[in-house]
């Protein structure tokens, strides 16, 4: 006999379901409404945006400020468009989010199967890390790519976004390995791999799930980032965020450009929204896989 809840869901079920999915189409539309916002504000004209209203569709379609956005914008005393910016993020942003993500798998991979003595407080030291606001790293991060002339640079700035994210790669993977059992470490020890070989024929080909979850951590943080980004950089070597900033604050005509800065916003943003597309399946298989383990 089926019990209370299961019966009144029975009963209940297609209403249920359609309070359920009107819920859900709401709460969809109330977040999707900035971003159609958005879009159609960047495809219209300045006189449209003045005189028209904020959710009709543009009349006529324009494309001229994304061509401004990308190309033509001024970022202070400089009018070369995001078009440089965003292969600057592009240039830090891959090898950092490579280099963490790397070097967390091979972290996780010693603190879960080729334990040492202490290797309980390293973790705990690394775990520690991901707490520590990361305005507390500026003054001695500063310091320390002064001191190996990386400052104010690409690579100073791929140095840091690896450091810093690290503790959490590791922290990730390190609870994902944890569920993988040991016989498998034991049985390429036996076959005769090593560290290396067992880490790359046996825990690399099975670390999907979660080798994605920290591909999509890493580059939203790295990407989206805006304070390590100003602090470490100037000039031409700024990021996208530090430009998309500076082109929603300045204009050379003194009239806010709300099309361009649309524009500006949805092309910065289209690459996270990418890697969340190609890879968002793994992403809650990945975090999931470790909470439990057995």
């Amino acid at each position: 006999m089926a019990g209370p809840t299961e019966d009144g869901i029975q009963r209940g079920g297609p209403i249920a379901r359609l309070l359920i999915y009107g819920v859900l189409v709401l709460a969809a539309l109330y977040f999707l409404m900035p971003l159609y916002v958005m879009l159609i504000t960047s495809f219209k004209t300045l006189p449209q945006i003045s005189h028209g209203n904020l959710f009709s569709l543009p009349a006529p379609f324009s494309t001229g400020a994304w061509s401004s956005a990308w190309s033509n914008a001024c970022t202070g005393s400089d009018c070369t468009g995001l078009h440089r910016y965003f292969w600057n993020s592009v240039a830090f942003t891959v090898p950092a989010v490579a280099f963490s993500t790397l070097f967390g798998a091979i972290n996780g991979y010693v603190l879960t199967k080729w334990r040492f003595r202490g290797s309980e407080l390293v973790f705990g030291l690394l775990l520690g890390g991901t707490f520590v606001p990361f305005q507390m790293f500026l003054l001695p991060m500063a310091r320390v790519l002064g001191l190996i002339g990386l400052d104010n640079s690409l690579a100073g700035l791929t140095l840091v976004h690896t450091v810093y994210g690290i503790a959490f790669t590791t922290l990730f993977c390190r609870n994902y390995y944890v569920t993988i059992p040991d016989e498998l470490v034991k049985a390429a020890r036996i076959d005769g791999a090593g560290f290396i070989a067992t880490f790359r024929h046996v825990i690399l080909p099975i670390s999907t799930p979660i080798l994605m979850v920290c591909v999509i951590w890493q580059f939203t943080q790295i990407w989206n980032d805006f304070l390590f980004g100003v602090v470490f950089t100037s000039g031409s070597e700024h990021p996208i965020t530090v430009a998309l900033n500076n082109l929603v604050n300045t204009s050379s005509t003194g009239v806010k450009r709300y099309n361009v800065d649309m524009a500006g916003a949805i092309i910065t943003a289209l690459p996270t929204l990418v890697v969340y597309i190609v890879a968002g399946r793994y992403f809650m298989r990945g975090l999931t896989a470790g909470a439990v383990k057995g």
